[in-house]
């Protein structure tokens, strides 16, 4: 093999090692998903979603342990499906509360899901039954103004 033969191998085995690390960055920070599967997906239901994203993050006692993966209108039950990733490691007893709070005054939404007592943890696909929605700080405010009034 001469001198060209061998700089040229070389330089081929560097772009290539360039392009999977980049196809791995790329994924990564995209958030596929494709290499690791230590999450599961469970299902909660509110009356409005206003303002919650895909993508917000969910805690427990003020930890990150998920975030929300999809929020679709249910044209049977009129109400917000949301599912929720959580990490594979957290268990959340079945008598747990879901609500949806802003972090801060006028921050961004988060689901908050408040552990219950029970013994019995939801698994993959199963669903949170109790939930609130947010406070629609505009219907707050306008009861109180015209509440006030009388």
């Amino acid at each position: 093999m001469n001198k060209k033969q061998h700089t040229e191998l070389l330089v081929g085995i560097f772009l290539l090692a360039g392009i999977i690390a980049i196809s791995f960055l790329a994924l990564r920070m995209g958030d596929i998903g494709l290499f690791d599967n230590d999450e599961y997906i469970i299902k909660t239901r509110f009356t409005s979603a206003s303002g919650l994203k895909e993508g917000a993050y969910v805690e427990v006692a003020g930890v990150t342990v998920g975030k929300v993966k999809q929020i679709v209108f249910n044209p049977e039950t009129y109400l917000a499906d949301v599912d929720i990733s959580l990490q594979r490691n957290i268990n959340i007893p079945e008598d747990s509360i879901a609500s949806i709070r802003t972090s801060g005054i006028i921050g961004d939404k988060f689901v908050k899901i408040s552990a219950g007592g029970s013994d019995t943890y939801l698994e993959a696909g199963m669903e949170i039954i109790e939930t609130e929605p947010s406070i629609n700080l505009e219907e707050l405010i306008s009861k109180y103004i015209f509440e006030s009034d009388n």
